[in-house]
């Protein structure tokens, strides 16, 4: 899940940057500090928004820098049990699929594909199903359920598994197939 946090923090500013414009040193300095920061309580850090900075800062005994307080909103995405997302298929291996939701790739293991026979086709780079001839490939836009989710720890990486074996769940064109035939069956 996406969400915008807002935060409050001290940003020194060093004194190489002094005379810069302050709220831009602000953000470069909080850019530095934050994004791509993971951890358990705000999840991926993607961006910062909309600082603020107060002009009047403070300095400390044995450093030329200044320190101000900033307010300022993140951008950031924390993997949800059982939330729907939908992101696009980088690239496809015989085990299955990855996908990139958010800033980050989740595994969708071919047997969570879909209730068929898949077959890995090597030369065209997909996955196919044996009895429904549905194929997934590099560039496709799926719509999956968070299974397993873990944030890394330790300079480890973390994992996203992820299903596509629910009503409504997969290829985008395979739901749109579906909806279409449910549609033409209840205008029976």
């Amino acid at each position: 899940m996406f969400k915008l946090i807002d935060v409050e923090d001290v940003v020194r500013i060093p004194p190489e940057k002094f005379g810069k414009p302050i709220k831009e040193v602000a953000e470069e300095e909080l850019r530095s500090k934050y994004v791509a920061l993971v951890s358990e309580e705000l999840g991926y850090v993607i961006d910062i928004l909309n600082v603020n900075v107060d002009p009047v800062g403070r300095i400390v005994s044995g450093d030329g820098a200044t320190y101000h307080k900033a307010t300022f909103t993140l951008l950031t995405f924390s993997p949800s049990l059982q939330e729907i997302i939908e992101g696009d298929v980088i690239d496809v291996q015989d085990f299955g699929a990855f996908i990139r939701v958010g800033p980050v790739d989740a595994l969708l293991h071919k047997s969570q594909l879909m209730d068929d026979y898949i077959t890995y086709d090597r030369q065209g780079e997909s996955l196919i199903g044996k009895q429904t001839s549905r194929s997934l490939k590099r560039g496709d836009i799926v719509r999956v359920r968070i299974v397993a989710a873990s944030l890394p720890r330790g300079g480890g990486t973390g994992k996203i598994g992820v299903t596509a074996k629910q009503p409504f769940l997969g290829k985008i064109e395979w739901i749109k197939e579906d909806v279409s035939k449910l549609q033409k069956g209840g205008e029976k």
